[in-house]
């Protein structure tokens, strides 16, 4: 892609997702991803309605009058974006691939991050650690996230979520937001998954093609698995072969919902052919009114 394509192609995202950012996201992502700390702001003197554990006495004493402390919350978070660059993102047949998909729900977090005053850093990988940013604020970290995932041309293309997953377990220590963004077709990352939850908030978006949960009646196929670059021939006219894939697929769901509800990892299942936003906004209100009732 030309360095002009890119510019082009990055700004078209900047002017879709901006509206979604300041009109859906904003005031939802503020009340979930609230900062994780108090720090001191100031010094005043008591009023009415103070709560008498805020009195500062070494103050107070030198006054001969009640001050106060004052705190603000640390608004401060690092936000990550775990972006799955393997070659089975690259399919899509309802418009969108699920790379593009990917990209601009990466968008949409990453500028509401920017909005909320947060840090956001990427990384992405195939069955490695293919490109690593750190976390940074301003709208040009934003920025060049998007640059990154548009631009970035990866060395594999298979998938392997476990090494990412410790990969970022291992060099990030101050505890963050991390979203891990795959397709999840793969296996072998569940406990990883589970031991980076337990020191970060981890939360899990799914991106499927309505394509991949049903076999279409079709006569002769010849597949390839975009990772492995094997190839085959199905006759998808045979009704038991399509019964027999179609139950996998709801045992799968079923299993990984299974899986991410027992490690209490928030699970987002989003597809290409619907809209993300209405998904994003009731799961970030349901996850505000769950905290709110702890």
């Amino acid at each position: 892609m030309e360095t002009s394509d890119i510019i082009k192609k990055i700004r078209k995202i900047e002017i879709t997702t901006r509206d979604l950012v300041s009109d859906l996201f904003s005031g939802e992502y503020h009340s979930l991803f609230k900062g994780q700390g108090l720090e001191f702001s100031e010094v005043r003197e008591y009023q009415s309605g103070d709560s008498f554990r805020q009195i500062d006495w070494n103050v107070t004493a030198r006054h001969g009058f009640p001050y106060i402390k004052k705190f603000e919350e640390t608004r401060e978070l690092n936000v990550m974006f775990l972006v799955d660059s393997s070659a089975s993102t690259l399919f899509g047949t309802k418009g969108y691939l699920k790379s593009e998909f990917i990209t601009e729900i990466t968008a949409v977090l990453s500028f509401s991050a920017l909005s909320n005053n947060d840090k956001v850093g990427l990384l992405l990988f195939t069955d490695e650690v293919e490109k690593y940013v750190p976390p940074t604020k301003g709208k040009k970290s934003a920025l060049r996230i998007l640059r990154d995932i548009l631009y970035f041309e990866p060395k594999k293309s298979g998938t392997n979520i476990k090494n990412a997953v410790e990969y970022i377990y291992r060099l990030i220590k101050k505890r963050s937001i991390i979203f891990v963004i795959s397709d999840f077709l793969d296996t072998n990352y569940l406990d990883s998954l589970k031991i980076l939850a337990k020191k970060h908030d981890v939360i899990a978006l799914r991106i499927q093609d309505s394509a991949e949960s049903k076999m279409p009646n079709a006569g002769l196929l010849n597949l390839q698995d975009p990772e492995t670059g094997k190839t085959f021939t199905i006759n998808s006219s045979n009704p038991k072969l399509r019964e027999k894939y179609n139950k996998a697929v709801i045992q799968q769901e079923a299993d990984i919902t299974q899986q991410f509800r027992k490690m209490k990892i928030d699970l987002v299942t989003l597809n290409t052919d619907k809209p993300y936003a209405p998904e994003l906004m009731k799961f970030f209100k349901f996850r505000i009114r769950m905290k709110n009732q702890r």
